[in-house]
């Protein structure tokens, strides 16, 4: 089957939320996402006459990664959600876990992205305009460099902290979704929560400048659910290892130590390959 043509979700009424519709509802499958790099279904979900689209990412679908040894990208991808909503910033599309067509899976609600939205761009010069934060010189072929920019955007900035906490190893600018009514959502979250930094993202422009004091609140209430008995740890306990929600803890405790973004930290490419 070929790429389906992206279409908005259909409304989800208040008496379901879109998670409960994503768990609860009929799964099928309409195609397949060709473009992803393991098995990605475009689908609708079903329920009590209520319909919406989603992706669904069988586990059986997954391709084994020698860095990523633990858990799935299923549940990697759950667990990123759950840590999005705990912030108060809804930056990851609703995520489930469930069985589907294909065994189980990761159920995304499908987010239409505003066409015209520029967050990325690449700009002569060594410097960044009014509006952008550098990312870093980009070979444009001919023996030509760029700089690569980012918008200097609030959605952005609180993106890069999530991916931060995380420990997102992939941000790259097609998972950037910015919409029409001006949210913005970040989506595949497989590689995330490692114990060992992995961060690369395209998102450096703030990397080092001081944390928000929205960012710093956010941080410490992160803290407190993910501790022994938090709530977020419980949710989180089922979905990645010991080892790396110990890990997730002491990440959010580093950032509210440094009060800072982080910085690349020069052990392996920061921005992932490629960018886009």
């Amino acid at each position: 089957m070929s790429a389906p043509e992206r279409i908005p979700p259909r409304s989800v009424t208040p008496a379901t939320t879109p998670a409960e519709l994503l768990a609860g509802g009929e799964l099928k499958v309409r195609g397949r996402i060709r473009d992803a790099s393991n098995a990605a279904l475009f689908c609708t979900v079903v329920h009590d006459g209520q319909e919406a689209s989603c992706v669904y990412k069988p586990v059986a679908g997954e391709r084994p990664l020698w860095d990523f040894p633990d858990g799935t990208l299923a549940e990697r991808e759950v667990a990123a959600y759950e840590v999005s909503e705990a912030t108060g910033w809804g930056l990851v599309p609703p995520t489930v876990l469930r069985e589907g067509p294909y065994g189980e899976g990761m159920c995304q609600l499908w987010i239409e992205a505003a066409p015209d939205a520029e967050l990325l761009a690449l700009v002569d010069g060594e410097e960044p305009g009014p509006g952008w934060k550098a990312i870093g010189l980009a070979d444009v072929g001919e023996g030509r460099t760029a700089l690569l920019v980012h918008a200097d955007d609030e959605r952005l900035r609180r993106l890069a902290v999530l991916d931060a906490v995380i420990n997102n190893a992939d941000r790259k600018g097609g998972h950037l979704l910015p919409t029409a009514d001006g949210r913005l959502y970040g989506i595949d979250h497989g590689v995330t929560f490692n114990a060992e930094n992995k961060l690369r993202t395209l998102l450096w422009g703030w990397a080092g400048e001081p944390l928000t004091p929205e960012a710093v609140d956010v941080l410490k209430d992160l803290r407190d659910t993910l501790g022994d008995g938090g709530a977020l740890a419980g949710r989180l306990a089922g979905l990645i290892t010991a080892e790396e929600l110990t890990a997730t803890r002491a990440r959010v405790e580093a950032l509210l130590t440094a009060g800072t973004h982080p910085e690349p930290s020069g052990e392996w490419p920061a921005i992932p390959w490629p960018p886009v």
